[in-house]
């Protein structure tokens, strides 16, 4: 085509890269990474979607400063499932300031605060962007997140290890 504009999509593109996506969500969604507790945790944190229904814990373990293992469980919609398991995989490895920025940055990509971009840790996460479109669905996105950025606030405030709730309705 002749008047197509170069780097441009067409609709069969755009069409089967929306299928891609949801095919990434749902496999996180069936096969989420790090699903589960982990015992002696010094981070746990809850979070829930009163909107939704979504409620996630997650937990954190550190070793010379950095996010060891990192775990979450929770009942939730397959957006906030699959965000949960992209969250572990973004975070483990790093410093407790490191996640945080992770975390702020992912919030800042699904609020249009910043230019979405995938994360070198985790290249799924660009599967998440569409969710942008919908106000409603970001909040569900973004829970494990924000989550996790309250047990890192609560860890270094001196309260890590108990349990701490946040609720996404203000975020």
């Amino acid at each position: 085509m002749a008047d197509e504009v170069p780097g441009t999509r067409t609709h069969h593109e755009e069409a089967s890269l929306d299928q891609l996506y949801r095919d990434v969500i749902f496999e996180h969604y069936r096969r989420p990474h790090n699903k589960g507790v982990i015992d002696g945790a010094e981070i746990v944190t809850k979070g829930n979607n009163p909107v939704c229904g979504d409620r996630v814990t997650i937990y954190g373990k550190l070793k010379d400063g950095k996010l060891d293992d990192v775990r979450f469980e929770g009942k939730a919609c397959a957006i906030c499932m699959a965000s949960s398991s992209m969250m572990t995989d973004a975070v483990r490895g790093k410093s407790l300031a490191e996640a945080g920025a992770v975390a702020d940055k992912f919030k800042a990509m699904m609020r249009n605060e910043v230019p979405f971009e995938a994360l070198p840790e985790v290249p799924d996460i660009e599967a998440l962007e569409g969710v942008r479109k919908f106000s409603v669905r970001v909040k569900c996105a973004t829970l494990a997140w924000t989550t996790l950025k309250n047990g890192i606030v609560e860890y270094e405030a001196g309260r890590g290890g108990a349990s701490t709730e946040v609720s996404c309705t203000t975020e």
